[in-house]
């Protein structure tokens, strides 16, 4: 069913190259196309990961764009290039940097993959994200963001270290920005279809609930010198991989809302329907007063970013 599918990856450091051997290894696709400005780091890479997908009998080929122009016809775009986030620097600080690095980037993947569905991950995640719908002129359905998977899997994680038990039969549910603000939703979360606040007293699920915001910061604390790596391609991968089937199955995404729970021209997590069109609903759950002032906030702080864009009028360059 996926013969033929094409997969560009743009930024070939550790989330991007972990993208790619996970998607090799599952054999999603046809061929997996990484562009990174250090060609020979990606060529050895590339060699790397195509001799693991033979070792597997996996059909998928990885190769190197050694310019945008190679980046032809993609059937989905992973945006991993930017700077990475050092330990003591906000996802904020990363604002007009990396804001730059994607207007270059979404620039070549409009005119040499003009129907590739966009997943963003790098950060400011939700800012990012609104960059290259505007830059790329794309419907909002084809360029997504990649943080709800990530901060669900997280909190579920924890929750399971607060357990001791229910591994692989926990449902966490994030919405929001990918950031300190994130909203967690305790109410949406079960294990084996227990509410999660059937098993956990108030105290214990706050205490998830805070690890979850800080849980990138907890991992930049350990590394030092980057950033997670693993969950946050995992959980593009299974994007990738929803798109490419045509799943249609839900997860939490963030897009532009145009409306959905009372915001437009922003961007922020909300659970998508994902299939072979990207982000082909929006599901509007219902939020409690807590949760929806949680989201106001959530949304106030992405607001605050884009504005800030604005303000150095990013988007009237030239």
């Amino acid at each position: 069913m996926n013969q033929g599918k094409r997969v560009g990856i743009v930024g070939a450091g550790n989330v991007g190259a972990t993208v790619a051997y996970s998607l090799a290894m599952l054999g999603s696709c046809h061929e997996i196309i990484l562009r990174d400005n250090k060609i020979d780091v990606a060529k050895g890479k590339a060699l790397d990961m195509s001799q693991a997908a033979a070792a597997v009998r996996s059909h998928t080929v990885v190769s190197v764009a050694e310019s945008m122009e190679q980046l032809t016809d993609c059937d989905v775009v992973v945006v991993t290039a930017g700077s990475p986030r050092l330990p003591g620097m906000s996802r904020d600080d990363l604002l007009m940097i990396n804001a730059k690095i994607t207007k270059e980037v979404i620039g070549g993947i409009a005119k040499y993959s003009p129907n590739a569905i966009v997943i963003m991950v790098s950060n400011p995640l939700d800012a990012m994200t609104y960059v290259a719908l505007k830059e790329s002129g794309f419907d909002r359905n084809r360029v997504l963001g990649m943080a709800g998977i990530l901060d669900s899997s997280r909190m579920a994680s924890f929750i399971q270290e607060k357990l001791g038990y229910g591994g692989g039969q926990i449902r966490a549910s994030v919405m929001g920005g990918h950031g300190d603000d994130m909203v967690p939703l305790p109410r949406y979360s079960t294990v084996a279809g227990v509410p999660l606040t059937d098993v956990l007293s108030d105290n214990e699920i706050e205490e998830i609930v805070d690890r979850t915001r800080h849980g990138g910061a907890e991992i930049v604390g350990y590394l030092k010198t980057g950033s997670a790596y693993y969950a946050p391609a995992k959980s593009t991968a299974i994007m990738v991989e929803a798109i490419l089937k045509d799943t249609k199955q839900i997860h939490p995404c963030a897009v532009y809302l145009e409306g959905e729970y009372g915001y437009s021209d922003v961007v922020s997590g909300v659970p998508v329907m994902l299939g072979a069109n990207g982000a082909e609903k929006i599901l509007e759950v219902t939020l409690d007063d807590e949760e929806k002032a949680m989201f106001a906030r959530s949304c106030s702080s992405v607001q605050t970013l884009i504005d800030t864009l604005n303000e150095q009028k990013f988007f009237e360059e030239a």
